[in-house]
């Protein structure tokens, strides 16, 4: 079975956006995702489940990505590397960003 090791590429803060769309009072506190941390490193694989202390959100945006390794897919096309892809999750106000690679077991 396939795992993957997800790192935490970036972390980001789109305070554009957070000042045109985010509520006033939520705006005074919001920052960087206060989940990740740049660096940070998960192993996992698309039967276990989200691994302990991952955020919900991203999980469920990067899962897709996931499962396409667990079936034998790979992302060749796209990346240099065809056992890696960058992913992030859907946040628009503070997105990260994830590398997502392939470990053959």
């Amino acid at each position: 079975m396939s795992k993957c090791k997800i790192t935490v590429l970036k972390t980001s803060f789109n305070k554009e956006y957070v000042d045109l769309y985010v509520e006033e009072e939520r705006r005074k506190t919001l920052s960087t995702c206060d989940v990740f941390k740049e660096g940070q490193e998960f192993i996992t694989d698309a039967v276990s489940g989200m691994p302990e202390g991952f955020c919900p959100w991203a999980w469920d945006d990067i899962y897709k990505v996931l499962v396409a390794y667990y079936a034998g897919g790979n992302f060749g096309m796209w990346y240099q590397n065809g056992n890696q892809i960058i992913a992030c999750c859907t946040d628009g106000t503070r997105p990260v960003y994830f590398k997502i690679e392939k470990i053959d077991e």
